[in-house]
């Protein structure tokens, strides 16, 4: 006996139902790999953050030097260096054997910018903030800290964010002005209004943003970074951030 063949409708319902299905799971598996991602995202970040706390225990207590030149954590790759290149500067960097020579916690696994034979973009997502032994901080009215005794909070003080510069590469480290509370880079947001932060004492976490201003301008340099300008100052009604990220900026006042 010959088996039966579906007819045209019962085709389109099943098809129909497939869809149905589809509609209803699809949310909910982009929920579930958001969520990965972040755990993905902050366990690097905690990577990192140990690395820098062997080096300063192997060099009585000086911290790696947050800048992207010669003798620092990284070095600098050229902005149109193809991946390969990336990655050698940062094997090249003084953290690397401290971080079990893994290249891949130097990337957030939601970063989009990804490589690209005709626009060459950046491989590492994290920067070190200015004031940690970063970029000199007298244009921005601070001393950098150079020893990890000059860190008083570290538990608020951040070392590690997620930076978006738009040139193909996190060029020196992430700078702000403390003093007179304005932006100088923009952070990266790949986790929706969140980033991951690393903390001084070791920890680390994913904070939310609150101000719109400053989320709209950091997705400016994400999605339309040929029009993005560095530097912004937040308006008085949208502080939130600001204070924040200040609050927890490592540095010494210049006065």
């Amino acid at each position: 006996m010959r088996s039966r063949a579906f007819t045209l409708i019962e085709l389109l319902v099943v098809i129909a139902v497939i869809a149905v299905l589809m509609a209803i799971l699809m949310p909910a598996l982009q929920r579930a790999r958001d969520q990965a991602q972040r755990v993905h995202c902050v366990s690097n970040t905690r990577s990192l953050m140990l690395g820098w706390l062997l080096y300063k225990d192997d060099f009585d207590g000086k911290i790696v030097g947050g800048n992207t030149d010669p003798g620092n954590w990284v070095l600098r790759a050229n902005n149109t260096d193809n991946w390969d290149a990336k990655k050698r500067a940062i094997k090249g960097g003084l953290l690397y054997k401290y971080v079990g020579e893994e290249i891949g916690i130097y990337r957030c696994p939601a970063d989009r910018r990804k490589e690209s034979s005709a626009i060459p973009v950046a491989y590492r997502t994290f920067s070190i903030a200015g004031g940690a032994n970063g970029e000199s901080g007298s244009s921005w009215g601070y001393v950098n800290l150079k020893l990890y005794t000059q860190l008083k909070k570290p538990s608020l003080q951040y070392i590690f964010v997620e930076e978006m510069d738009t040139r193909g590469e996190n060029i020196g480290s992430f700078q702000m002005n403390p003093k007179n509370k304005t932006w100088t880079d923009p952070l990266a947001m790949w986790h929706n209004a969140k980033s991951t932060l690393g903390f001084a004492d070791g920890h680390a976490e994913m904070h939310t943003w609150e101000s719109q201003s400053f989320i709209d301008w950091c997705k400016k340099a994400m999605y339309e970074p040929a029009s993005f300008s560095f530097g912004m100052t937040p308006p008085g009604d949208d502080r939130v951030d600001i204070e924040y990220m200040t609050k927890g900026f490592p540095y010494k006042s210049l006065n």
